[in-house]
């Protein structure tokens, strides 16, 4: 098995040493040394039948999962569990056709159909790029003067990032939110984030506490995570009056301050998961491989 990656994180290595304690040892490869011809394996990975993406990429991530499933390679995740999970419209929608609990968003293709938007959604909101992470180019916006603003600034600066806003309602929460972790499907951790900021990113310094997984919360995590297609992800969620709704779900899950913190073995649930739906507890050799 190899782990993709781009340079080793704490997560990183957590894995490495979950696979090497079940003799499921991973080779890591660097992400800026694939490349190649689209019709044969990857220059700079190794062959194996099961390849972990941890890419900080989503564009990598994403390109190497459909790569290798074109050569018949089993990838955690899945191709279309990260590009559901990359773009928030994509898991919106699929969080919608499965009924899950979901909080409301809107798109906007023109500043003129996002003050519409912001109209119907009301104040304050939050806009983001469709496709982002660690809370970059995500903000907060007070009245439709600042959304104006916004929008045009995203209209004039074009580019992916900015092509369509994504226009969610904001929630006041008093700096907290969750995420729960599920490793196949089961929800088996959660915390809480806690910050002063509206901004609860533990990227951006937020504080984790525990957080105990009752019922609802594995349900509606569950569901999450089955909605976009399963695998091993994050689920993030906001506690409401009606139950827990769920923000985002994350394909690539961090969890480097989630072990100590819930005293859940994640990476060890990850490695077993991978290991036993692997159907096989090693890589194979360049004779082996696709």
């Amino acid at each position: 098995m190899v782990l993709v990656c781009t340079g080793i994180r704490a997560e990183e290595k957590l894995l490495l040493g979950a696979f090497e304690k079940r003799d499921a040892p991973l080779r890591i490869a660097d992400d800026r040394e694939i490349g190649g011809n689209l019709g044969s394996w990857p220059e700079g990975l190794p062959r194996a039948d099961v390849v972990l993406l941890r890419s900080k990429s989503h564009w990598r991530n994403v390109v190497l999962a459909r790569w290798l499933a074109h050569l018949g390679v089993r990838t955690v995740n899945a191709p279309e569990v990260l590009e559901t999970c990359g773009d928030k419209i994509r898991t919106t929608l699929a969080l919608h056709a499965a009924g899950v609990p979901a909080a409301p968003a809107s798109v906007a293709f023109t500043p003129q159909g996002g003050a519409r938007a912001g109209e119907a959604l009301g104040f304050p909101l939050v806009v983001k790029p469709a496709i982002g992470s660690w809370g970059r180019l995500v903000g907060r916006v007070n009245d439709a003067d600042a959304l104006e603003t916004v929008l045009e600034h995203k209209e004039a600066l074009g580019g992916a990032p900015h092509a369509v806003p994504y226009l969610q309602p904001y929630y006041e929460l008093g700096g907290r939110d969750l995420r729960s972790f599920v490793v196949g499907d089961r929800c088996v951790a959660a915390i809480a984030r806690s910050s002063t900021h509206w901004r609860t990113n533990t990227a951006l310094g937020a504080s984790a506490s525990a957080f105990e997984v009752d019922d609802a919360l594995a349900s509606v995590s569950e569901a999450a995570a089955r909605a976009v297609g399963g695998g091993v992800v994050a689920v993030d969620l906001f506690e409401t009056d009606d139950g827990y709704v769920v923000n985002e779900v994350n394909g690539t899950m961090e969890f480097r301050n989630s072990v100590d913190t819930t005293g859940v073995d994640i990476p060890g649930l990850v490695a077993d998961w991978v290991v036993t739906g692997a159907g096989r507890a090693a890589g194979v050799d360049s004779e082996a491989a696709p």
